[in-house]
């Protein structure tokens, strides 16, 4: 059985969650009574990557199949009516999977760029949406200084291990024009981090997601839970919008 740091990957229970996920939480100062994390060296890190990614690669088709026909239309309006200026902005779909969002922002006359480090939704987003999609491990970045206007991190930033978040927000901050505006959704928890279903995830609750995304130099402009309409334990979805201060 593979092993991150000596933990078993599998496990899986009955419901699909990792058994080993709720023995990972990590340290915050806005979570003060859970325990330091332990260091993930960087061959963890990269072995993190690697089969986060091949899991994406393996089911890319069955993948864009069942997401095609999400609505995300809430979220892409919370993105837009927050940039500052006039129309066309220039957008980054941060993990933009096959390319679903990227036609979106393209249709309404964005200049819209895509990243995913799934080589296979890369492939799919240049050829479905026709817009630049560049191919970036997620924790190796490699972003232009100051070029957008807005970020669409949607379903994605929960993927970064809690230890890296604070580099990989600063380095969306540092690409994004002054007052430029980040947008996340993320599945919410109780703020643990392991293995789900084959995918590296970290599940942050409100306070502990407020706190990252101050630290990194934003300030909150909304935030909200998905998909609306239903009693808040109904609502895993955790929306919500930042602009670059600073």
């Amino acid at each position: 059985m593979l092993r991150i740091n000596g933990i078993p990957v599998g496990g899986y229970s009955k419901y699909g969650i990792n058994t080993q996920l709720l023995k990972m939480q990590y340290w915050h100062p806005h979570r003060p009574h859970f325990s330091h994390p332990m260091t993930l060296a960087p061959d963890t890190l990269r072995q993190i990557s690697d089969l986060t990614r091949t899991h994406y690669q393996d089911s890319a088709d069955s993948f864009r199949e069942g997401t095609a026909d999400h609505d995300v239309s809430q979220n892409i309006a919370a993105l837009l009516r927050h940039i500052e200026g006039e129309a066309p902005h220039t957008l980054l779909d941060f993990g933009c999977g096959p390319g679903r969002d990227l036609r979106t922002f393209s249709g309404l006359g964005h200049r819209a760029v895509g990243l995913d480090g799934t080589e296979r939704f890369v492939e799919m987003a240049r050829a479905d949406s026709g817009c630049e999609v560049w191919h970036q491990d997620f924790l190796a970045l490699d972003l232009p200084d100051a070029m957008f206007d807005g970020i669409f991190a949607n379903a994605v930033l929960f993927h970064i291990p809690t230890q890296e978040l604070p580099r990989v927000l600063a380095q969306l901050r540092a690409s994004l024009t002054p007052r430029g505006v980040l947008f996340s959704s993320n599945p919410r928890g109780n703020n643990q981090e392991g293995w789900n279903r084959g995918r590296y995830g970290a599940y942050h609750d409100l306070a502990a997601w407020q706190g990252f995304l101050t630290e990194a130099g934003f300030e909150e402009l909304e935030h909200y839970y998905r998909p609306t309409g239903l009693p808040l334990d109904q609502q895993p979805w955790l929306a919500s919008v930042w602009r670059r201060v600073g």
